[in-house]
């Protein structure tokens, strides 16, 4: 019986050892870390959070820290 990549010694017996993986360069391109789309997105969700406390501040009368004292 035959194995899809195994591999069979001399004296009969098949390797029982995970065959390495194929070894591939990704040609897509980085699609993380620093990028400008990452950067950009991570500004505008900054920028909402911003504005979010200055509006909590303005109907409330408290900043985060005096909505958690008064709980």
């Amino acid at each position: 019986m035959q194995y899809k990549g195994a591999i069979i010694d001399e004296a009969g017996k098949m390797n029982n050892f995970a065959l390495e993986p194929k070894v591939y360069v990704d040609e897509q391109g980085d699609r993380t870390g620093l990028t400008p789309y990452a950067e950009l997105l991570n500004g505008r969700l900054a920028m909402i959070g911003f504005v979010s406390l200055i509006a909590l501040e303005v109907f409330t009368g408290h900043g985060v820290f005096g909505l958690f004292r008064s709980l």
